[in-house]
């Protein structure tokens, strides 16, 4: 279950990142816990801007992936008020896997860097100019919900920075290049909503191997997969739950599933009928 409010602990941090440029970084130190950078990053070939987010985290304290898993905080961005742009997506680099009280979560500790790909408007080659916010936690034995601001202009131009290279290298691999084999779905009607059955024919990952399912749709509830592998064959149960406690129309290609291990990842789009 993920956690929704956690006013109980600290009141949100709101926090602001003066301007960048591709030549500088900017940096806020976010109290003793965590330091966020924004990388300003490169102009690619395919006309998008390639920049990132540092955050470094304080030993002992951990921040979470997209999808944190049974109990963590998303992250969520807002990018209101930005000039020449027109999508922003994310590269997030393979989380690790962290058991609390039984319940497992999807986080990264120490520091990691998260590429942000941006698009401008069609055939503009001008500064983009970054305004937004991300809210996200940093966790210990407790949960702390920070807000930070992002304002930076990025220029069209700069070198591909090594660093976002390596974490844009540590994205789970995508299916057509894992070695994927057959992907197949089973879905089925249950009081509030519905169950899905993936099977997924892959390597094992190493270790201990968990499946995240995730919809673009977010306030559809997913619960934790019971994940078996068989051989090359794993199979991932859920129950998914909307807002209106209903059974619902599931379209098997909005469906995203990214296997976790030890040593691997994959992500995976989509499904065929089982």
């Amino acid at each position: 279950m993920i956690i929704r409010n956690l006013l109980g602990f600290f009141t949100a941090v709101l926090l602001a990142i003066p301007p960048a440029t591709a030549s500088a970084q900017s940096t806020v130190s976010l109290s003793d816990v965590a330091e966020v950078a924004l990388l300003p990053g490169w102009r690619t070939e395919r006309g998008t801007h390639m920049a990132a987010l540092q955050v470094s985290l304080a030993p002992g304290w951990k921040t979470y992936w997209r999808s944190p898993g049974d109990a963590g905080i998303p992250p969520a961005f807002d990018w209101q008020g930005s000039r020449n742009l027109t999508s922003v997506g994310f590269h997030w680099p393979t989380p690790k896997i962290f058991e609390l009280n039984g319940m497992l979560t999807l986080a990264y500790e120490g520091t990691v860097i998260i590429p942000i790909e941006i698009t401008p408007r069609q055939g503009s080659g001008g500064v983009i100019g970054l305004r937004g916010r991300m809210d996200f936690g940093v966790c210990e034995e407790i949960c702390i919900p920070m807000s930070v601001r992002i304002q930076a202009d990025l220029l069209n131009g700069g070198q591909p920075d090594p660093q976002i290279q390596r974490a844009l290298a540590a994205q789970p691999k995508p299916a057509r290049v894992a070695g994927i084999g057959s992907v197949t779905c089973k879905i089925s009607a249950i009081s509030d909503g519905l169950q899905l059955t993936a099977t997924i024919v892959l390597d094992h990952q190493g270790g201990t191997e968990i499946t995240v399912v995730e919809l673009a749709d977010q306030s559809i509830w997913i619960s934790e997969a019971t994940t078996k592998r068989q051989g090359r064959r794993i199979s991932s149960v859920v129950e998914m739950v909307p807002p209106n406690g209903k059974p619902f129309a599931l379209a098997r290609s909005e469906l995203r599933f990214t296997v976790i291990g030890g040593s691997g990842a994959v992500d995976i789009r989509g499904c065929n009928a089982g």
